[in-house]
């Protein structure tokens, strides 16, 4: 279990590994982790750059998104963070980017088709497409978790927005925001190409299994 500022270097490094995969611009997107108490978290703070993000900076909030310590501003996005926290017990990791690829479909107002076996794998089937909401209350949050609530992807693009992932804790929700814009860019190269072919659902079955349950090292 992490110490208060073990978590903050972690939250902390694994914002600025956002700028690292090349997910956003400027001082767009967050990672928050939901801290061991599970009624707490912890995000980034709004509108400072990446290449200034220190682990003192890092804001802890109630899951109403009320600040508890912090000296500046907690992300824009807090009150989406806050409404999954709440909605999603199991979530303990929430990640927002705007990375081109993915944003892309999200213009376009479609979801993702499974069309690779990384998606399989990740996501067990397509990315889903959110709904439109605007951001500063709960409508962003209750979209995403009215997508993905019952839905084995750990992602979801938003109309006309980004990508909004989640995870078992923050680590996760990261891998899934880079797996997401990967996916989202070899396929929309695809979809250029010709016609997507997709993965037929009994495949698409194995290999979510096959990668969930014995892909890499288990614990003996």
């Amino acid at each position: 279990m992490s110490s208060k500022k073990e978590l903050r270097v972690k939250v902390c490094k694994l914002n600025i590994d956002l700028q690292r995969y090349g997910l956003v611009a400027w001082t767009a997107g967050n990672v928050s982790e939901r801290m061991s108490d599970g009624k707490r978290f912890m995000i980034k703070p709004s509108g400072v750059s990446y290449e200034d993000l220190k682990p003192s900076q890092m804001i802890i909030c109630d899951l109403d998104g009320n600040v508890l310590e912090g000296e500046l501003s907690p992300s824009s996005d807090t009150h989406t963070h806050a409404y999954i926290y709440r909605h999603m017990k199991d979530v303990g990791g929430v990640v927002h980017t705007h990375s081109n690829y993915a944003a892309a479909w999200s213009a376009v107002h479609s979801a993702i088709p499974c069309a690779l076996t990384a998606m399989a794998d990740e996501f067990g089937g397509e990315i889903p497409l959110g709904p439109f909401a605007l951001i500063g209350n709960d409508a962003i949050g209750k979209g995403v978790v009215e997508t993905l609530t019952g839905h084995r992807s750990s992602a979801v693009i938003m109309k006309n927005h980004g990508v909004f992932s989640i995870g078992k804790d923050a680590t996760a929700a990261v891998k899934s925001a880079v797996m997401c814009e990967d996916v989202a860019k070899t396929t929309w190269i695809a979809k250029s190409l010709g016609t997507l072919q997709l993965i037929d659902q009994e495949s698409v079955d194995k290999l979510f299994d096959r990668y969930q349950n014995i892909y890499g090292q288990r614990g003996k």
